[in-house]
């Protein structure tokens, strides 16, 4: 198995940290260090439209099922929600105390999910003219580095080595203990698993009803950077950025290596898999975005 660049995007100066295809792949969008969101067509390269507004650096962005909103946040401490064809800034949410590093929809879009350095998550409700969260939870004892919602569950991880599952119905907590910052938190397409990244270069495959370790990929580096891995769109294989450039894919069953992508002069740290297809989004701090394709 071979993968190959089939296009490659300037990106954002001083670093793109994440970058994220639309619900049915047809477009993508990312964020960076020269404060910008900007939606493009992965397949030409071409730039469609770019939003402006934060005040610092770009650090995580969400789409919303029916692509026409997103939401952005970063290290001015706000949360922008963007309508994606005419640019305007619907609402822009204060309340975290520090930077903030990750967002996420709800299914139904009526509210946002937010995680901060300040150590809390945040709820927004989006169909009320309140513009102040409506709750807060403050059980992690540092950085939020991830936030996932699916469903009634929010799945959370942060730099103080624990993974949090919280069921919003039963209004139940469920910890896993990694005992490394951890860096990326998803769950595979049937969501009976969980894989999770951290600092002292692992990747891990947890079982995510009693946390049972089914599986390590290994070879990579990561001690330093935020750098995120995911699934295929099959769950058959596992991506991770690295910090000797490479983006590394393990057989997810057999734990090798299978390939390791050469093309980006720094670390990829943010990675996206087309939802039906075997192409592979990854951005770096190098700037650039990079288009894979399975071959």
């Amino acid at each position: 198995m071979t993968w190959q660049e089939v296009a490659s995007l300037p990106g954002h100066e001083g670093g793109t940290h994440v970058v994220r295809f639309n619900k049915n792949g047809n477009y993508c969008v990312s964020g960076g260090g020269d404060r910008k969101v900007t939606l493009w067509n992965p397949a030409t390269g071409k730039q469609i439209k770019s939003y402006a507004g934060h005040g610092r650096e770009v650090l995580d962005l969400a789409l919303c099922k029916d692509n026409r909103m997103i939401a952005s946040c970063g290290g001015d401490k706000q949360i922008f929600l963007w309508d994606v064809l005419d640019g305007r800034t619907l609402r822009r949410l204060k309340g975290h105390e520090n930077r903030i590093n990750c967002v996420a929809f709800n299914d139904d879009q009526s509210v946002l999910v937010s995680g901060s350095y300040d150590k809390t998550i945040k709820f927004w409700d989006l169909k009320s003219n309140t513009y102040e969260p409506i709750q807060t939870i403050e059980h992690a004892v540092d950085s939020i580095t991830i936030v996932k919602v699916y469903g009634v569950e929010i799945l959370t991880a942060s730099v103080d080595g624990h993974i949090r599952l919280y069921d919003i119905r039963k209004g139940e907590l469920e910890t896993d203990t990694i005992g490394h910052p951890v860096t990326s938190v998803t769950l595979s397409h049937d969501q009976n698993c969980i894989l999770s990244s951290s600092l002292d270069s692992t990747v891990r495959f947890l079982d995510k009803s009693d946390g049972t370790l089914l599986n390590t990929y290994k070879g990579h580096r990561n001690t330093t950077w935020k750098i995120q891995s995911c699934f295929s769109n099959d769950d058959a294989f596992v991506f991770s950025g690295s910090e000797d450039r490479h983006i590394y894919v393990w057989d997810l069953v057999e734990g090798k290596v299978v390939d390791r992508i050469e093309g980006h002069k720094d670390t990829p740290v943010s990675l996206s898999y087309h939802p039906t297809d075997d192409q592979l989004l990854s951005s770096s701090l190098d700037g650039t975005i990079k288009l894979w394709e399975k071959r």
